[in-house]
Protein backbone atom coordinates (compact mmCIF):
# COMPACT_ATOMS: atom_id res chain seq x y z
CA UNK A 1 0.00 0.00 0.00
CA UNK A 2 1.14 3.51 -0.78
CA UNK A 3 0.80 4.73 2.82
CA UNK A 4 3.05 1.95 4.14
CA UNK A 5 6.82 2.34 4.15
CA UNK A 6 7.51 -1.21 5.36
CA UNK A 7 5.47 -4.41 5.02
CA UNK A 8 6.70 -7.60 6.71
CA UNK A 9 4.88 -10.92 6.54
CA UNK A 10 5.97 -14.26 7.99
CA UNK A 11 9.64 -13.30 8.20
CA UNK A 12 11.88 -16.20 9.25
CA UNK A 13 15.60 -16.50 9.87
CA UNK A 14 17.73 -19.22 11.44
CA UNK A 15 21.42 -19.58 12.22
CA UNK A 16 22.10 -23.33 12.09
CA UNK A 17 19.79 -24.74 14.80
CA UNK A 18 18.95 -21.36 16.32
CA UNK A 19 15.60 -19.99 15.10
CA UNK A 20 15.95 -16.23 15.55
CA UNK A 21 12.82 -15.12 13.65
CA UNK A 22 9.80 -17.43 13.67
CA UNK A 23 7.27 -15.63 11.49
CA UNK A 24 7.41 -11.89 12.11
CA UNK A 25 4.58 -9.64 10.86
CA UNK A 26 4.25 -5.85 11.02
CA UNK A 27 3.75 -2.72 8.91
CA UNK A 28 5.21 0.77 9.25
CA UNK A 29 3.31 3.83 8.05
CA UNK A 30 5.05 6.51 6.00
CA UNK A 31 6.28 9.53 7.93
CA UNK A 32 5.93 7.74 11.27
CA UNK A 33 8.36 6.65 13.98
CA UNK A 34 8.18 2.90 14.56
CA UNK A 35 10.01 1.44 17.56
CA UNK A 36 11.02 -2.21 17.76
CA UNK A 37 11.68 -3.31 21.32
CA UNK A 38 13.28 -6.49 22.55
CA UNK A 39 15.87 -7.88 24.90
CA UNK A 40 19.41 -8.73 23.77
CA UNK A 41 19.28 -11.57 21.26
CA UNK A 42 15.60 -11.07 20.48
CA UNK A 43 16.36 -10.56 16.78
CA UNK A 44 16.03 -6.79 16.39
CA UNK A 45 19.29 -6.33 14.50
CA UNK A 46 18.54 -9.38 12.35
CA UNK A 47 15.30 -7.72 11.22
CA UNK A 48 17.15 -4.48 10.45
CA UNK A 49 19.77 -6.36 8.43
CA UNK A 50 17.09 -8.12 6.39
CA UNK A 51 15.15 -4.92 5.74
CA UNK A 52 18.32 -3.09 4.69
CA UNK A 53 19.36 -5.99 2.36
CA UNK A 54 22.45 -6.90 4.41
CA UNK A 55 21.03 -10.34 5.16
CA UNK A 56 18.66 -12.70 3.34
CA UNK A 57 15.64 -14.14 5.09
CA UNK A 58 14.94 -17.87 5.09
CA UNK A 59 11.20 -17.42 4.66
CA UNK A 60 8.46 -14.83 4.45
CA UNK A 61 8.34 -11.53 2.59
CA UNK A 62 9.45 -7.98 3.25
CA UNK A 63 8.98 -4.82 1.20
CA UNK A 64 10.59 -1.45 1.88
CA UNK A 65 9.26 1.65 0.14
CA UNK A 66 7.36 -0.67 -2.20
CA UNK A 67 10.42 -2.73 -3.19
CA UNK A 68 10.84 -6.38 -2.28
CA UNK A 69 14.07 -6.73 -0.28
CA UNK A 70 14.98 -10.06 -1.91
CA UNK A 71 14.20 -9.34 -5.56
CA UNK A 72 14.94 -5.58 -5.71
CA UNK A 73 17.71 -4.91 -3.18
CA UNK A 74 19.31 -2.11 -5.23
CA UNK A 75 16.06 -0.13 -5.27
CA UNK A 76 15.69 -0.63 -1.52
CA UNK A 77 19.23 0.63 -0.85
CA UNK A 78 18.69 3.75 -2.93
CA UNK A 79 15.65 4.75 -0.87
CA UNK A 80 16.93 4.12 2.67
CA UNK A 81 19.73 4.95 5.04
CA UNK A 82 21.10 3.01 8.02
CA UNK A 83 22.69 4.35 11.18
CA UNK A 84 24.17 1.64 13.39
CA UNK A 85 24.88 1.49 17.09
CA UNK A 86 28.21 3.27 16.73
CA UNK A 87 28.75 6.54 14.89
CA UNK A 88 30.30 5.83 11.48
CA UNK A 89 32.19 9.11 11.17
CA UNK A 90 35.80 9.80 10.22
CA UNK A 91 37.36 11.45 13.26
CA UNK A 92 40.33 12.79 11.30
CA UNK A 93 38.07 14.83 9.02
CA UNK A 94 35.99 17.84 10.01
CA UNK A 95 32.21 17.67 10.19
CA UNK A 96 31.91 19.48 6.87
CA UNK A 97 34.45 17.19 5.19
CA UNK A 98 32.56 14.09 6.37
CA UNK A 99 29.35 15.35 4.81
CA UNK A 100 31.02 16.46 1.58
CA UNK A 101 32.65 13.04 1.26
CA UNK A 102 29.27 11.25 1.52
CA UNK A 103 27.64 13.70 -0.91
CA UNK A 104 30.38 12.99 -3.46
CA UNK A 105 30.04 9.24 -2.97
CA UNK A 106 26.33 9.64 -3.72
CA UNK A 107 27.26 11.63 -6.86
CA UNK A 108 25.26 14.66 -5.74
CA UNK A 109 25.71 18.03 -7.39
CA UNK A 110 26.90 20.89 -5.15
CA UNK A 111 28.20 18.67 -2.30
CA UNK A 112 29.40 21.67 -0.26
CA UNK A 113 25.91 23.20 -0.32
CA UNK A 114 24.42 19.88 0.73
CA UNK A 115 26.88 19.75 3.63
CA UNK A 116 26.18 23.33 4.71
CA UNK A 117 22.42 22.75 4.70
CA UNK A 118 22.73 19.66 6.89
CA UNK A 119 25.20 21.32 9.26
CA UNK A 120 22.69 24.12 9.76
CA UNK A 121 19.76 21.73 10.16
CA UNK A 122 21.56 19.72 12.87
CA UNK A 123 23.02 22.68 14.75
CA UNK A 124 26.62 21.89 13.79
CA UNK A 125 27.56 25.01 11.80
CA UNK A 126 29.81 26.43 14.54
CA UNK A 127 31.70 23.13 14.75
CA UNK A 128 31.74 22.47 10.99
CA UNK A 129 35.48 23.02 10.54
CA UNK A 130 36.61 21.22 13.68
CA UNK A 131 37.90 17.68 13.55
CA UNK A 132 35.24 15.20 14.61
CA UNK A 133 37.65 13.83 17.23
CA UNK A 134 36.88 16.99 19.24
CA UNK A 135 33.09 16.47 19.10
CA UNK A 136 31.01 15.35 22.07
CA UNK A 137 29.08 12.07 21.87
CA UNK A 138 25.84 13.86 21.06
CA UNK A 139 27.48 15.92 18.33
CA UNK A 140 29.00 12.81 16.74
CA UNK A 141 25.64 11.07 16.72
CA UNK A 142 23.95 14.13 15.20
CA UNK A 143 26.64 14.25 12.50
CA UNK A 144 26.18 10.51 11.92
CA UNK A 145 22.44 10.97 11.40
CA UNK A 146 23.09 14.01 9.18
CA UNK A 147 25.39 11.86 7.02
CA UNK A 148 22.60 9.29 6.77
CA UNK A 149 20.31 11.96 5.34
CA UNK A 150 22.60 12.97 2.47
CA UNK A 151 20.52 12.35 -0.63
CA UNK A 152 17.24 12.69 1.32
CA UNK A 153 16.34 8.99 1.83
CA UNK A 154 12.67 8.24 2.34
CA UNK A 155 13.33 5.98 5.30
CA UNK A 156 16.07 5.89 7.91
CA UNK A 157 16.92 2.92 10.14
CA UNK A 158 18.33 3.83 13.55
CA UNK A 159 19.74 0.77 15.34
CA UNK A 160 20.21 1.64 19.03
CA UNK A 161 20.90 5.31 18.18
CA UNK A 162 21.53 6.50 21.75
CA UNK A 163 23.54 3.52 23.00
CA UNK A 164 26.33 4.76 25.25
CA UNK A 165 25.26 8.41 25.21
CA UNK A 166 24.83 10.52 28.32
CA UNK A 167 21.32 11.84 29.19
CA UNK A 168 21.91 15.27 27.63
CA UNK A 169 23.18 13.74 24.38
CA UNK A 170 20.19 11.36 24.31
CA UNK A 171 17.84 14.34 24.49
CA UNK A 172 19.66 15.92 21.54
CA UNK A 173 19.16 12.77 19.47
CA UNK A 174 15.50 12.51 20.51
CA UNK A 175 14.91 16.05 19.27
CA UNK A 176 16.60 15.18 15.97
CA UNK A 177 14.50 12.04 15.47
CA UNK A 178 11.26 13.93 16.13
CA UNK A 179 12.26 16.57 13.58
CA UNK A 180 12.97 13.88 10.98
CA UNK A 181 9.43 12.54 11.26
CA UNK A 182 7.95 16.04 11.23
CA UNK A 183 9.74 16.63 7.93
CA UNK A 184 8.23 13.47 6.42
CA UNK A 185 11.04 10.95 6.92
CA UNK A 186 9.97 7.50 8.10
CA UNK A 187 12.03 6.36 11.10
CA UNK A 188 12.52 2.70 12.07
CA UNK A 189 14.03 2.65 15.53
CA UNK A 190 15.40 -0.24 17.56
CA UNK A 191 16.14 0.40 21.20
CA UNK A 192 16.51 -1.19 24.60
CA UNK A 193 15.62 2.07 26.32
CA UNK A 194 11.90 1.81 26.94
CA UNK A 195 11.56 5.48 27.84
CA UNK A 196 13.05 6.28 24.42
CA UNK A 197 10.27 4.42 22.63
CA UNK A 198 7.73 5.97 24.95
CA UNK A 199 8.96 9.47 24.08
CA UNK A 200 9.41 9.02 20.33
CA UNK A 201 7.33 6.27 18.75
CA UNK A 202 3.98 6.50 17.01
CA UNK A 203 3.77 2.71 17.15
CA UNK A 204 5.67 0.19 19.23
CA UNK A 205 6.25 -3.51 18.56
CA UNK A 206 7.69 -5.94 21.10
CA UNK A 207 9.81 -8.77 19.70
CA UNK A 208 10.16 -11.80 21.95
CA UNK A 209 11.47 -15.28 21.19
CA UNK A 210 11.30 -14.72 17.45
CA UNK A 211 7.80 -13.28 17.12
CA UNK A 212 6.00 -9.99 17.60
CA UNK A 213 3.94 -10.47 20.76
CA UNK A 214 2.51 -6.93 20.97
CA UNK A 215 2.12 -4.13 18.43
CA UNK A 216 0.27 -0.84 18.77
CA UNK A 217 0.32 2.72 19.97
CA UNK A 218 1.39 3.44 23.53
CA UNK A 219 -2.27 3.97 24.45
CA UNK A 220 -3.21 0.60 22.94
CA UNK A 221 -0.41 -1.17 24.80
CA UNK A 222 -1.47 0.44 28.06
CA UNK A 223 -4.90 -1.15 27.67
CA UNK A 224 -3.20 -4.56 27.86
CA UNK A 225 -1.93 -3.69 31.33
CA UNK A 226 -4.33 -3.76 34.30
CA UNK A 227 -4.97 -0.20 35.50
CA UNK A 228 -3.38 0.65 38.81
CA UNK A 229 -5.84 0.79 41.67
CA UNK A 230 -5.10 3.32 44.35
CA UNK A 231 -7.29 5.07 46.80
CA UNK A 232 -6.94 8.61 45.46
CA UNK A 233 -4.96 8.66 42.18
CA UNK A 234 -4.83 6.24 39.28
CA UNK A 235 -1.23 5.70 38.21
CA UNK A 236 -0.72 5.05 34.50
CA UNK A 237 1.75 2.21 33.80
CA UNK A 238 5.05 3.10 32.19
CA UNK A 239 6.13 1.39 28.98
CA UNK A 240 8.76 -0.47 31.03
CA UNK A 241 6.03 -1.97 33.26
CA UNK A 242 3.97 -2.91 30.19
CA UNK A 243 7.01 -4.52 28.51
CA UNK A 244 7.92 -6.60 31.56
CA UNK A 245 4.32 -7.66 32.11
CA UNK A 246 3.89 -8.78 28.48
CA UNK A 247 7.21 -10.65 28.48
CA UNK A 248 6.34 -12.31 31.78
CA UNK A 249 2.91 -13.45 30.56
CA UNK A 250 4.48 -14.94 27.43
CA UNK A 251 7.13 -16.87 29.36
CA UNK A 252 4.64 -18.39 31.82
CA UNK A 253 2.50 -19.93 29.05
Amino acid sequence: MQNQAIQVKGLQKSYKDLHVLKGVDFVVGRGSIFALLGTNGAGKTTIVKILTTLLKQDGGNAAVNGFDVASRPDSVRQSISLTGQFAAVDEILTGRENLIMIARLRHLTHPRQVADNLLSRFGLTDAADRRVSTYSGGMRRRLDIAMSLVGTPQLIFLDEPTSGLDPEARLEVWKTVKELAQNGTTVFLTTQYLDEAEQLADRIAILHEGTIIANGTLAELKKMFPPARVEYVEKQPTLEEIFLAIIGKKETK
